[in-house]
């Protein structure tokens, strides 16, 4: 595995979470605050288990700097490869926006079950996304 994008976006627990925060209203946010909007805030750890809110396939390239798959040094924009998006609702907490990995634009449903994961982001840095659940066993985990 690679390094985080950023150091505070999951826990590092061996069945790692998305690590929010719960304002002192009881109102989940995500990503956890940072400075001084982190006053009075709690750390929370997201479920790893959601639906899927509604997606998109990003068919072009996004704007600089894009560090994703078709950029490294000896890639360039014609080799940029599309990739899905989506909202993750976390039932109770927070609708997420993530990358939606392991399935195609065709797969995807509205009320899917999905499941948090670590994914690489570029050659040295991992970041997060959500999958398509495999079984009724893996939400339990």
């Amino acid at each position: 595995m690679g390094q985080k994008i950023d150091p505070d976006l999951w826990s590092d627990d061996a069945k790692p979470h998305l690590m929010g925060g719960r304002l002192p209203s009881g109102e989940i946010v995500f990503p956890m605050p940072q400075g001084d909007a982190a006053k009075d805030v709690e750390p929370y750890k997201l479920s790893r288990h959601g639906t899927l809110w509604s997606w998109t396939s990003q068919g072009f390239l996004p704007k600089e700097p894009y560090e994703g798959p078709g950029s490294g040094p000896d890639e360039g924009p014609p080799d940029f490869v599309p990739f899905l998006l989506g909202y993750v609702e976390l039932p109770g907490e927070v609708i997420v926006e993530s990358r939606i990995v392991d399935a195609t634009l065709d797969d995807l449903t509205l009320g899917m079950p999905l499941e948090f994961c670590i994914v690489p982001f570029n050659a040295t840095h991992d970041t997060y996304a959500f999958r398509p659940m495999r079984s009724a066993q893996e939400k339990a985990a």
